[in-house]
């Protein structure tokens, strides 16, 4: 039976917190003395990690980690919102921070501010930002910060088998770390192809499913399809999540999709895209996912 997953951004930062803060911070004598709830009100979410955390120099005071799988520009206000709602609620001190996991393009420029001015009145709001495509992979050995491992892949430096071999070792050296190994699989695909992952690690959709990022991945999809309807829309958005995880593998593993085929990829349903993702890596060549779209259209 397949171990379902606990991949979202709380279970990750425990791993290691004391690791994990003193990395972002640059001060190694912190100390985290325990996770504290973020919902405030009526708001609640699944992204953003608050810790109650305690240094000689600065006493006591609260971390606020907003990890996003890629940045939105809505995030300085979100981060200022938050940053405000969690220092009323614990009337300590905040420390921000955005991690974004994934680059939207090559030369983004991702602010690490909010700013806003209405009839001379200011408001601003500074934090922290890390880009994970910024971090020297090597840093996650050397510091041993066993929450960054599944991100090897996409770290500066860490696209390559030997590092994500690595990254592997060290989880399988901690029976607690086992079932990040499909979140590690996941990263890997966007730097190596298919078959080298496949050989170096398993590969399971079904526990990958259970990631908060591939959701997030489908949630995008479903945005696009809110505007025709909630049933209708839900449907198409979880299609087209689908759709984009199926391209992706079948590039990754054989080249370039041609427009025939994606013309045929797109007149799947939901469960026959499912089956497909499930059946590609049994595949040898373009012509084996040709024959078995013949198959089933």
């Amino acid at each position: 039976m397949t171990k379902k997953a606990d991949l979202g951004s709380k279970r990750l930062i425990g791993l290691a917190p004391n690791n994990w803060v003193r990395w972002i911070t640059e001060d190694q004598t912190i100390e985290v003395q325990e996770f504290l709830s973020s919902e405030f009100q009526w708001i609640g979410r699944d992204n953003d990690v608050l810790l109650k955390v305690n240094s000689p120099e600065n006493g006591e005071f609260l971390i606020l980690n907003e990890l996003q799988l890629k940045y939105k520009k809505e995030m300085p206000l979100r981060m200022r919102a938050y940053t405000a709602l969690a220092e009323e609620k614990y009337n300590l001190p905040v420390y921000p921070v955005l991690i974004n996991i994934l680059p939207n393009s090559q030369n983004e420029n991702i602010p690490n501010f909010y700013e806003s001015e209405f009839k001379g009145i200011r408001s601003y709001q500074n934090y922290q930002v890390i880009n994970l495509w910024e971090v020297e992979a090597n840093l996650v050995f050397e510091q041993n910060i066993s929450s960054l491992l599944p991100f090897v892949p996409i770290l500066k430096g860490g696209g390559n088998e030997a590092t994500v071999t690595n990254a592997l070792v060290e989880l399988r050296k901690n029976n607690q770390l086992e079932d990040l190994e499909p979140l590690l699989s996941f990263f890997a695909s966007f730097v190596l192809e298919i078959p080298i992952v496949q050989k170096i690690m398993r590969w399971d959709m079904t526990v990958l499913k259970e990631s908060p990022w591939y959701q997030t991945i489908l949630q995008e999809g479903l945005a696009k399809g809110e505007q025709q309807g909630i049933q209708r829309g839900i449907k198409q958005g979880i299609q087209r999540g689908e759709l984009e995880l199926i391209n992706r593998l079948i590039k990754k593993r054989f080249g370039e999709v041609s427009e025939n085929l994606k013309f045929k990829l797109q007149n799947l349903s939901i469960e026959q895209l499912e089956l497909l993702g499930e059946s590609i890596f049994d595949f040898n060549s373009l012509d084996d996912v040709n024959n078995w779209l013949n198959n089933i259209i």
